[in-house]
């Protein structure tokens, strides 16, 4: 089970607010109907006010899911609790963006807080 023990942060640089956008273009977990390797692009989204996310133990933590049966949304959906929950940002949001399978591909959208009218739709 993934966990975010892994996560570690830092300070953020500036009392002004900003938006933090992290990309991960090669997200996987496994889908626990068909075990098969489920492949995503995972779009982070903040607005930081005491701390900021460090990127190494983020792609830590993403990697935890790699051998996990997991749905979509559950993954989507954790990875937005975890991060709300160790972060306490003004508003946070995830983005996940599978590969088709069977013709259909699928977005997942998470979100915590206020999310600005400009990045509300992802």
């Amino acid at each position: 089970m993934p966990t975010n023990h892994v996560l570690e942060f830092f300070d953020s640089p500036s009392d002004q607010p900003f938006v933090i956008e992290h990309i991960n273009e090669e997200f996987t977990s496994v889908c626990p109907k068909t075990g098969h390797p489920d492949f995503g692009a995972i779009t982070l989204r903040y607005e930081p006010l005491a701390v900021c996310v460090e990127l190494k133990s983020l792609k830590l933590y993403y990697q935890s899911f790699r051998n996990e049966g997991i749905f979509y949304e559950a993954v989507t959906n954790r990875i937005c609790s975890d991060l709300v929950e160790a972060m306490s940002p003004a508003w946070l949001q995830v983005i996940t963006d599978w590969r088709g399978r069977g013709g259909i591909r699928s977005r997942i959208i998470a979100t915590s807080g206020n999310v600005p009218a400009v990045w509300a739709r992802g």
